[in-house]
């Protein structure tokens, strides 16, 4: 697998478009879809948002078109990771979860002036 160092945090739209393909292509609609059901209805991407990370992330090299096909007259393109999408994502989740449990041991300790 690629190995991913200091890079930029991903927005919250890149690692749930990420996710949304962890376990097969899906084309720009099913994204959508899984988008919004990883975040629970709360992240709902427009066209515009999704093809325009889409784009960057083709460029980066995290994604590739698994396929293409025409469906009602219209192309349908199919998404999938690349190795260096999978250890981007991978860096992502790692540093989300090391963020986390750092929030929490810091809200579990007591308020200045607070007794223990």
């Amino acid at each position: 697998m690629a190995r991913v160092t200091s890079r930029r945090a991903l927005t919250e739209h890149e690692y749930l478009i990420l996710a949304s393909m962890l376990t097969e292509p899906l084309h720009g609609y099913g994204i959508i879809q899984q988008v919004r059901a990883l975040s629970d209805g709360v992240i709902s991407l427009s066209p515009g948002t999704l093809y325009k990370a889409l784009d960057r992330m083709l460029d980066d090299g995290w994604i590739q078109i698994s396929s293409e096909e025409i469906v009602s007259g219209r192309l349908r393109r199919n998404y999938r990771l690349t190795a260096t999408g999978k250890a981007v994502f991978a860096a992502e989740a790692q540093r989300r979860s090391t963020m986390e449990k750092a929030v929490r041991r810091i809200a579990r300790r007591p308020a200045l002036g607070e007794s223990l």
